[in-house]
């Protein structure tokens, strides 16, 4: 089969899915996972099988082949993997810092982008490094202002929440090119519509890494 790629259905890495999760898993309980019946998804685990993305033991049930993520192609890596399971610590700073404090905050810390939070913890914008220099450039007085000044604002800034597939975060990136996106979680209590809590934050960087520690380990 080598030579040409062989594009799975919904369906197919749905079953491959369940059988990462559950296996050793029989053929009847994958279909009562899917909601079909058995003869419904004969093809489908003949053709994975041959493909060697699951494997069968006869009066033992269905197996991960030999063929890991690595082998559903990135898609389907950055499909499974949660934003959580690779997101780091958020760079925060509150909106009354000054434009000077947070641009030493950024290269102290080594990042393109600060996350902005007003007294208690809420996200309220989000400052990058080209803002910074866009307020800077020819103007002494800047420093002294308040990153609130350069900030986008809530509720223009880019989000993702934990549980979302990093694939969708890494759409957002691009769409919307950004380098990174803040991790939030929505409020809660009372008065807390609307208002995010920030987790963690998302780069382009630890996606990339996500790729390539895949691919080492593949």
């Amino acid at each position: 089969m080598e030579g040409f790629a062989i594009e799975l259905t919904s369906r197919q890495l749905q079953i491959i899915d369940i059988v990462k999760k559950n296996a050793p898993i029989t053929g009847e309980m994958i279909a009562e996972a899917l909601r079909l019946s058995r003869p419904t998804i004969r093809a489908d685990l003949s053709l994975l099988v041959m493909l060697d993305y699951i494997d069968a033991k006869p009066k033992v049930g269905y197996f991960p082949g030999g063929k890991s993520s690595r082998g559903l192609g990135s898609g389907y890596l950055l499909q499974e993997t949660k934003v959580k399971d690779i997101q780091s610590v958020p760079i925060i700073i509150r909106e009354t810092t000054t434009i000077h404090d947070a641009v030493v905050t950024l290269f102290l810390q080594d990042v393109g982008t600060l996350i902005i939070c007003d007294g208690d913890g809420k996200l309220t914008g989000v400052a990058s490094r080209k803002d910074f220099l866009k307020v800077t450039l020819g103007n002494p007085g800047a420093a002294s202002m308040p990153v609130s000044m350069v900030m986008t604002r809530q509720p223009k800034v880019i989000t993702i929440g934990p549980d979302d597939p990093v694939l969708d975060a890494a759409h957002k990136m691009i769409f919307h090119e950004v380098d990174s996106l803040p991790v939030v979680v929505p409020c809660e209590g009372e008065g807390a519509v609307g208002k995010l809590d920030v987790v963690g934050r998302l780069t382009k960087t630890s996606i990339v890494k996500l790729l390539l520690d895949t691919e080492a380990n593949g």
